[in-house]
């Protein structure tokens, strides 16, 4: 497996991966390589997933309509 030096990481953001990497438990390298497959798109999005899941948020609040109005009214509850 390939290995990478990085150099003149300024000193914020380094203090930034290292407290990120503690906050979720893994190693400064495993947050590194995460951060950076998380940026490059290495995820892909399950359409079909999120599909599902706004269908059962629409199914959910199918029963309890909101109108134009009610939608206004909570808008501009508490503003002057």
């Amino acid at each position: 497996m390939p290995a990478l030096t990085i150099k003149n990481i300024p000193d914020d953001l380094y203090a930034r991966l290292k407290e990120a990497a503690q906050a979720h438990h893994r190693s400064l390298n495993s947050e590194i390589l995460y951060c950076v497959e998380r940026t490059l798109g290495s995820h892909k999005i399950d359409v079909s997933e999120h599909l599902t899941v706004a269908r059962a948020l629409r199914a959910k609040t199918a029963s309890n309509p909101l109108t134009d109005d009610e939608l206004n009214a909570a808008k501009n509850k508490g503003r002057p």
